[in-house]
């Protein structure tokens, strides 16, 4: 079962110009456990190996804990919904700082 802060390999499919693609890893945001037992999708911020120097993305260090073979950005402006069955499987997870640090930027983004 995927819970907030794991990374997973999701599959993203095929993209849209600008949209993740393929299987890449993706931070679970949600939903919160209080919404009841597993919901029929989850809410995901997919990550990139590209260091673009952007404000919006949250760096994540490659090791045991993550998962990560290569340090990678989590792209906190391209949160979107996803099925769960497009989750191929749990890679790790994100410390309590990396996380709080892609909540805030999506509260900003998202302005709240």
């Amino acid at each position: 079962m995927a819970s907030v802060d794991d990374l997973w390999l999701t599959d993203f499919g095929d993209p849209h110009p600008g949209e993740p693609a393929a299987l890449r890893p993706a931070l679970i945001l949600g939903p919160p456990e209080s919404f009841g037992p597993s919901p029929p999708f989850v809410i995901v911020a997919p990550l990139t190996t590209a260091r673009r120097g952007l404000s919006l993305h949250v760096e994540v260090e490659a090791s045991s804990g993550t998962g990560l073979d290569t340090t990678s950005y989590v792209q906190c402006e391209l949160i979107r919904s996803v099925n769960r069955g497009r989750l191929i499987h749990r890679l790790g997870a994100v410390s309590p700082d990396i996380s709080h640090q892609a909540h805030t930027v999506i509260r900003t983004l998202l302005n709240h």
